[in-house]
């Protein structure tokens, strides 16, 4: 498997904080069946700012001190009307070198400006991948508001916690029912520390296959992964309105 959105970094983020942090999270990884990781600190303007040589580095001496996983190098942009900009510097990278752009929306409300950033990172010839639509509050009142940003070219990263319910029921309603309604594209971590998410894979991997079944399971897991390294393109299947009933409160 290849996860496509984790906090492995140490010191740059609030994610782990030390090299022996990242070690041991390295090794649960591989522990479950990641051969492949792509490290995505946050980037953030003004806040969470190193940039795509400081990353480098890090990632060179995790990689020097073991070989149980390839990590590859990436970013979680918050979203701003900046991010091309900050791409072409090289403040902020692409998953994998690759053309795909993980970006993130507040967690509080819904961004007026969103439908033109997306555009603006398609105008650039990538592709925009939205980190964890489902733990978004606007998304779960209506997931249905995904499938234009679906058949616009966004591609959908859901958390592999959200089926466990680790931010929540409404989380975890949601996001079941995105993956009914063809609305996951790639599963990621979005792991922080050790003895956390990875711990659960066996029950997450288990409760996946049981609903979407093991075919699917895997282009969420391996296959739309690999493309996102080979820098293919991912083929989205169309998505399904979800009726109204299934998610009013």
């Amino acid at each position: 498997m290849i996860d496509v959105h984790s906090h492995i970094v140490f010191e740059v983020d609030d994610g782990s904080k030390s090299i022996e942090q990242s070690l041991q999270i390295l090794h649960e990884a591989r522990k479950v069946g990641f051969d492949i990781v792509i490290v995505t600190p946050h980037y953030i303007e003004g806040y969470y700012e190193y940039n795509k040589n400081q990353i480098a580095e890090r990632i060179n001496k995790l990689q020097s001190m073991q070989d149980e996983v390839k990590i590859l190098q990436g970013n979680e942009i918050y979203i701003t009307e900046n991010i091309n900009e900050l791409l072409e510097e090289e403040e902020a990278s692409t998953l994998a070198d690759s053309k795909y752009v993980l970006f993130e929306l507040p967690l509080n409300a819904e961004p007026l400006n969103l439908m033109s950033v997306v555009y603006s990172i398609l105008e650039k010839g990538r592709i925009p991948v939205l980190a964890h639509p489902e733990r978004y509050p606007h998304v779960q009142k209506d997931p249905n508001t995904l499938i234009e940003l679906i058949e616009s070219g966004v591609i959908m990263q859901s958390n592999y916690g959200s089926i466990l319910g680790q931010y929540g029921k409404e989380c975890k309603k949601t996001v079941q029912k995105m993956l009914k309604h063809n609305m996951v594209h790639l599963l990621g971590s979005d792991v922080h520390r050790p003895r956390t998410v990875y711990y659960n894979m066996p029950e997450i991997l288990k409760t996946l296959e049981k609903l979407i079944g093991r075919n699917k399971l895997e282009y969420l897991t391996t296959i739309n992964p690999s493309k996102i390294i080979n820098n293919e393109n991912i083929e989205v299947e169309t998505p399904e309105y979800i009726k109204k009933g299934l998610f009013a409160h």
